[in-house]
């Protein structure tokens, strides 16, 4: 193989990470999490703790958590997220992150720079690009 073989050239997180995303403080209510989440049309919100990125909450969380544990839907969002947050950082390896998805067995994966959000990589970002590739 060649140097120029697409199988040989390194992706980058950065190259192919939503820089959309939805942010919300670990006090916000399920309730209100959800609505945000509907309103972004996305399926997770990723919970800061005094602007520092703590935990995720997924459509999964909401559904299994609030249901099978009855919390009532005005729980805090941190009751719910998952946590420790699994995430990396934008200029990461594309099949590093894929792997720590596979082997951590999540499908959205924040990405993480100096501490601040920059986006969010998906299980669908992953497929979409492996696809076209």
């Amino acid at each position: 193989m060649n140097s120029s073989d697409p199988i040989q050239q390194k992706t980058w997180v950065k190259d192919i990470m939503s820089n959309s995303f939805t942010s919300v403080d670990s006090s916000v209510t399920a309730t209100n999490a959800v609505k945000m989440m509907e309103d972004a049309g996305v399926g997770a919100v990723i919970v800061l703790e005094n602007n520092l990125p703590v935990g995720i909450a997924t459509d999964r969380d909401f559904a299994i958590k609030i249901t099978a544990h009855s919390y009532p839907i005005d729980t805090p969002v941190r009751r719910i997220m998952s946590s420790p947050l699994i995430s990396i950082d934008s200029n990461s390896d594309l099949l590093i992150a894929s792997n720590l998805m596979s082997t951590r067995n999540v499908r959205k994966l924040p990405v993480i720079d100096d501490d601040k959000v920059v986006g969010i990589l998906t299980s669908s970002d992953l497929v979409k690009h492996f696809v076209d590739h």
